[in-house]
């Protein structure tokens, strides 16, 4: 019998990823619950992320810089640098895949990291690592795999939810940076969503200014969640400038 209640746990102080002199927290849905597969789409309504068998959220003590965000794919127009990075990389094959270990993602997993993050600690992938963060056993993800001439160049880990697709993660090939394929994996996930009847593409979260981050609001309009409401950034922006 399972219960209406979903417990919530709120992790220790660790190291910040984006700010070093910062530390963070998270709130997490109880990752044992067995209605945690049931209520992973509302929780992405609800600004939540997955990574690997955690839903979670961040809540830092003195920090709100991560915003929940994403594109509605109705609303969505390329400007002219999408326009050339979709033409650029018009000659790859997609194919979507059940996500699952293979030698070869494992090794262009490891390659991206190794160039990603150098020394940060993720550098150093094991093979275990590689399901441990990019899926679990009841999430709804695929691999989305582009590659060129049978070659993997990348690989976008993408979560199939009725509410939308979850962009969880991408890696690629760290000698092919002249495609951009991290902004194409994107425009590629909203066409697949346009293509499933589905309205959004979540994209994590966006810290203004954070040079790591600002690539999301590139992806125009793009909505973020402020008060528990879903509204579009530059009208939020338009209303902060006038009040």
């Amino acid at each position: 019998m399972r219960s209406d209640i979903v417990r919530l746990f709120q992790t220790l102080p660790h190291a910040c990823g984006y700010f070093a002199e910062r530390t963070s927290q998270n709130l997490v849905i109880d990752p044992g619950s067995p209605q945690l597969a049931d209520i992973y789409e509302l929780s992405l309504q609800r600004g939540y992320r997955r990574a690997g068998g955690h839903v979670y959220v961040p809540r830092c003590v003195e920090c709100r810089a991560c915003v929940a965000c994403r594109i509605p794919v109705a609303d969505f127009r390329m400007d002219r640098t999408q326009r050339r990075c979709a033409k650029r990389n018009a000659d790859l094959e997609l194919k979507i895949t059940p996500a699952e270990y293979s030698e070869e993602r494992f090794e262009l997993y490891r390659r991206y990291l190794q160039w990603r993050h150098p020394n940060g600690g993720m550098d150093d992938a094991q093979t275990e690592d590689f399901s441990r963060f990019l899926y679990t056993s009841w999430s709804p993800t695929r691999f989305i795999e582009l590659r060129k001439d049978g070659r993997l160049l990348a690989v976008a880990v993408t979560d199939f939810c009725n509410a939308g697709l979850s962009s969880v993660y991408t890696f690629y090939d760290p000698e092919a940076l002249e495609r951009g394929l991290g902004t194409f994996a994107i425009l590629e996930q909203i066409r697949l969503a346009r293509e499933h009847a589905l309205a959004h593409v979540y994209l994590g979260f966006w810290i203004a200014g954070h040079p790591k981050m600002d690539y999301k609001i590139r992806f125009r309009p793009i909505e973020v969640l402020r008060a528990g409401e879903w509204v579009v950034l530059e009208k939020q922006a338009a209303q902060e400038n006038n009040s």
